[in-house]
């Protein structure tokens, strides 16, 4: 009974074979009716570079040496360009670059095809970036320094403060005009916060236009539409002494003698001088007293004062500075010492530069910043309040220097 069942099992298994093979064999000759399908290599490591309405490909060609040429479609297969396979070295790079694009995000489909047209799997390029105008017209300049735009340095160059910039900006062209009055382009490296212009010319513009690039390894450079104006810069200038006079007001304090008149104060002398080379009050002017001079012409922004004292005594330090266009009705009737002196000058047209406080020896030059009011400066008046050695007539001063911001 075991040997029929045996030799059952072995008929039912030899005849299963059978029809397997048969099915199989019938399923491999239909797939290979039209013959057998050949896929050449494909390329490797696609990488894309972003540019201006264009983009660039580049990848590790196939090392399939069948493959003759490539070929990348993209706008759902609408577009195509050719590349030809001219190496099949893996470690090699080819390029293409893809012009005539709209600023818009593609996908880039590439084959591989051998000589006889057969193609590979495809590789792709997803979510490239292309930029144009609307990318531009969103761009900014770089910001500069708005706590502390610029620097007047002391041999009269100015440095110019920018804030850290963006990481994909490349270069800032700052444009202004030197002391010949010609044009000058400067480029702000992105590694650099500050640029100095060693010739500028005092008073005129300063423009500045910046540049960037979409992503790394960008084909094209961006820059900003247009020129954005740097905050105003301020130089002081001198004013000629050579114009000052001296002018007498009434009330005004007189001299101890004609040789330390007021004119002493724009002499010419340098640091702090002896008798009787300085100005010296007369001993009945009383404290505080005053004095007044002409600068010899309007100054739109008198803005800096600087104070030398005498080499040793009765030096200022404490003291008024008082200017105004126009000496008409100017003159005050009140006594410097009187506490409403201060109100009758303003109503007089004066107006009140500077209170100034030194609480040094009063010897040295000393320079305070003066604050005019937006008015136009012509006449000067010093209010001396108090002196370094508390004396209550005499008051002493070397020099007297004056710079207008232009």
């Amino acid at each position: 009974m075991k040997s029929i069942y045996k030799i059952s099992a072995l008929l039912l298994l030899l005849v299963t074979v059978i029809i397997s093979c048969t099915k199989d064999d019938l399923a491999f000759k239909e797939f290979l009716k039209d013959g057998e399908m050949i896929y050449p290599g494909r390329v490797a490591n696609i990488i894309t570079k972003p540019g201006n309405l264009r983009t660039a490909l580049w990848w590790n060609p196939s090392p399939d040496p069948s493959v003759s040429k490539y070929v990348v479609y993209w706008n759902n297969n609408g577009d195509s360009v050719v590349v030809n396979s001219t190496t099949h070295n893996p470690l090699d790079t080819v390029k293409v670059t893809i012009p005539n694009l709209k600023e818009y995000t593609y996908t880039f489909t590439v084959y591989s095809y051998d000589a006889q047209g057969h193609r590979s799997i495809p590789i792709e390029a997803r979510n490239v970036r292309v930029f144009g105008p609307l990318y531009q017209s969103g761009l900014l300049n770089r910001p500069y320094n708005a706590t502390n735009p610029y620097v007047v340095n002391s041999n009269g160059s100015v440095q110019l403060n920018f804030n850290t910039p963006d990481t994909i900006n490349v270069n800032t062209i700052v444009r202004y005009t030197n002391t010949t009055g010609a044009t000058v382009d400067k480029t702000l490296l992105p590694k650099d916060t500050a640029i100095t212009l060693t010739d500028y010319k005092a008073g005129t513009d300063i423009l500045y236009k910046s540049a960037y690039i979409p992503g790394k390894g960008s084909l094209d450079v961006f820059t900003v539409a247009d020129f954005s104006t740097f905050p105003k810069i301020f130089t002081y200038v001198l004013c000629d002494r050579s114009l000052f006079s001296e002018v007498r007001l009434t009330g005004d304090a007189q001299t101890y003698e004609s040789g330390t008149s007021i004119s002493k104060l724009w002499d010419g002398s340098v640091g702090p001088q002896g008798y009787p080379n300085i100005f010296h009050s007369a001993g009945n002017s009383g404290m505080p007293h005053v004095i007044t001079f002409d600068l010899g012409k309007v100054y739109t922004n008198l803005s800096r004062i600087e104070e030398t004292g005498r080499d040793c005594c009765n030096n200022p330090d404490r003291f008024e500075v008082w200017g105004t266009a126009d000496l008409t009705n100017a003159t005050t009737t009140l006594s410097a010492s009187n506490s409403g002196w201060p109100a009758e000058a303003t109503s007089k047209g004066w107006t009140l530069l500077k209170d100034i406080t030194r609480t040094d020896d009063g010897k040295n030059a000393f320079t305070s910043e003066l604050d005019n009011g937006g008015k136009p400066i012509r006449y000067i008046r010093i209010r001396i309040k108090h002196v370094t050695t508390g004396d209550g007539n005499y008051s002493n001063m070397s020099e007297i220097r004056f710079w207008n911001k232009q």
